[in-house]
C-alpha cells in the first residue's frame, strides 16, 4: 500500500477546479496505463479503467475529479502530522487516492472492477462527466454494484434523496408607493405562501433501516422595481429534498399542492431543476458482507449524489469514502490519514 496521505497530497497539488480537470485526468490516465491487465478508456476528461477477468460480478468504484474553487490559500496541499489540508482533500481526492492505489496494487480481484474517474460533479448536472459517459459510452458504467467515494467518514450512506427546484411567480399591479391602494403588492403576496411552506411537517420515511428526512425550503426571493414603486411581480424559489419512496413526479405534486391555494390567474409554477432519488442498496450481498465484517455504520444519504445516476442505469449504489462531508467546500477542508487507510481496507475487502 502506498502512503495514501502523500498520494492524496499529490492529487490536491494538481489543480482540478470544475471544467479544468484535464491535467488531473492526464495524471490518472498515465498512472492507470502502467497497470497490467487494465483496459483504460478516456472520454473527454473522464477516465475509466476496467479489469476483464471474466468474474461473475462487476463492481464499479467511482469518484469525481473536480473541486470547487480554492479559497483562503488552500490551493496547495499542507500536511501537518497525519492531517492534510487543501481544497478537495476530503471532497474527494482522498477517495481518488484510495481508488488509484487499489487499481495499481490489487492485481487479481475476486470480482471484475471498473474504476471511474469523472469530471464536473460540482457544477450543474447538465455538465456532469457521468452524464457524458452515459451518453457516449454507457457500457463503461455497467455493473452489479457501484460505490461512490463521496466523503462519508467511512460510514455507508445508502441511496440518496432526490432534489427538486421550483420557481413560483406571483403577479400584482404596479403603482406609486405613495398610492399603494391603486396597485397590488406582489411581494406582500409572498407572506402567506412563505408561512405555508414553513408549516409543512417534516416527513421521515424509513427504508431498509435508513431514516430519510424530507425538507421543503424557500431558498431565494426576487422582487422589487424601485424604492418608490409597488412591485407587480415576485418570484419565490423553493427547494424540495425528497426520500427515495417518491418519484420526481410525486415530489412535484406534493410541492404543487402546498403552493396551489396561493396561485391566481397570471401566476406561474415552474420546475427548473429535478434529480431523482435512489433507493438504499445495502442488501446487496457484497456490500452487506463488508458492512458486517467491518461493523460499518449505515445511514441515509440526505443530500443528492451520483448514486442516483447509477440507480437510473439499474446499478444499485451507495456512498462510501474517507473524509468529513461537513468540511467540504470550506477554507479549512482537511482529511486525516487514518480514515483514508480504513476506507482502503474496506474497499480492498469488498473487491477481494
Amino acid at each position: 500500500m502506498a502512503d495514501l496521505l502523500a498520494l492524496t497530497a499529490d492529487l490536491v497539488d494538481v489543480a482540478s477546479e470544475s471544467f479544468a480537470e484535464g491535467p488531473l485526468a492526464d495524471r490518472i490516465e498515465g498512472d492507470l496505463r502502467t497497470v497490467p491487465g487494465l483496459e483504460v478508456t478516456r472520454v473527454g476528461d473522464n477516465v475509466v479503467a476496467r479489469t476483464t477477468l471474466g468474474r461473475a460480478t462487476r463492481v464499479v468504484l467511482a469518484g469525481h475529479t473536480d473541486t470547487v474553487p480554492a479559497v483562503g490559500g488552500n490551493d496547495r496541499a499542507r500536511v501537518e502530522g497525519d492531517v492534510l489540508h487543501g481544497v478537495g482533500a476530503a471532497d474527494m481526492k482522498a477517495g481518488l487516492a484510495v481508488m488509484l492505489d487499489l487499481a495499481r496494487t490489487v492485481a487479481e480481484p475476486a470480482v471484475d472492477v471498473t474504476w471511474v474517474f469523472y469530471a464536473r460533479e460540482e457544477v450543474a448536472a447538465a455538465h456532469s462527466g457521468l452524464v457524458e459517459l452515459t451518453r457516449e459510452r454507457p457500457d463503461l458504467l455497467a455493473g452489479d454494484l457501484a460505490l461512490i467515494g463521496e466523503p462519508t467518514d467511512g460510514t455507508v450512506e445508502a441511496g440518496c434523496q432526490g432534489t427538486l427546484r421550483v420557481e413560483v411567480a406571483l403577479s400584482g399591479a404596479r403603482s406609486h408607493s405613495a398610492r399603494p391602494w391603486m396597485g397590488r403588492n406582489a411581494v406582500h403576496r409572498l407572506g402567506p405562501l412563505l408561512t405555508a411552506v414553513a408549516a409543512v411537517p417534516e416527513r421521515r420515511p424509513v427504508l431498509a433501516g435508513c431514516e430519510y428526512r424530507e425538507a421543503l425550503q424557500a431558498v431565494g426571493v426576487e422582487g422589487g422595481v424601485a424604492g418608490n414603486v409597488v412591485p407587480d411581480r415576485a418570484v419565490l424559489s423553493l427547494n424540495h429534498r425528497f426520500a427515495p419512496d417518491r418519484t420526481v413526479e410525486e415530489a412535484t405534486t406534493h410541492v404543487r399542492e402546498v403552493v396551489a391555494p396561493f396561485l391566481e390567474e397570471g401566476d406561474s409554477f415552474e420546475v427548473v431543476d429535478a434529480a431523482p432519488a435512489a433507493a438504499p442498496a445495502v442488501d446487496h450481498p457484497l456490500l452487506a458482507r463488508v458492512i458486517a465484517a467491518h461493523d460499518l455504520e449505515v445511514r441515509a444519504k440526505l443530500g443528492w449524489t451520483d448514486v442516483a445516476r447509477f440507480a437510473e442505469l439499474g446499478v444499485p449504489a451507495a456512498n462510501l469514502g474517507p473524509g468529513d462531508s461537513t468540511l467540504a467546500h470550506t477554507p479549512g477542508e482537511h482529511v486525516a490519514r487514518a480514515p483514508i487507510e480504513a476506507c482502503r481496507a474496506v474497499l480492498a475487502d469488498l473487491i477481494g
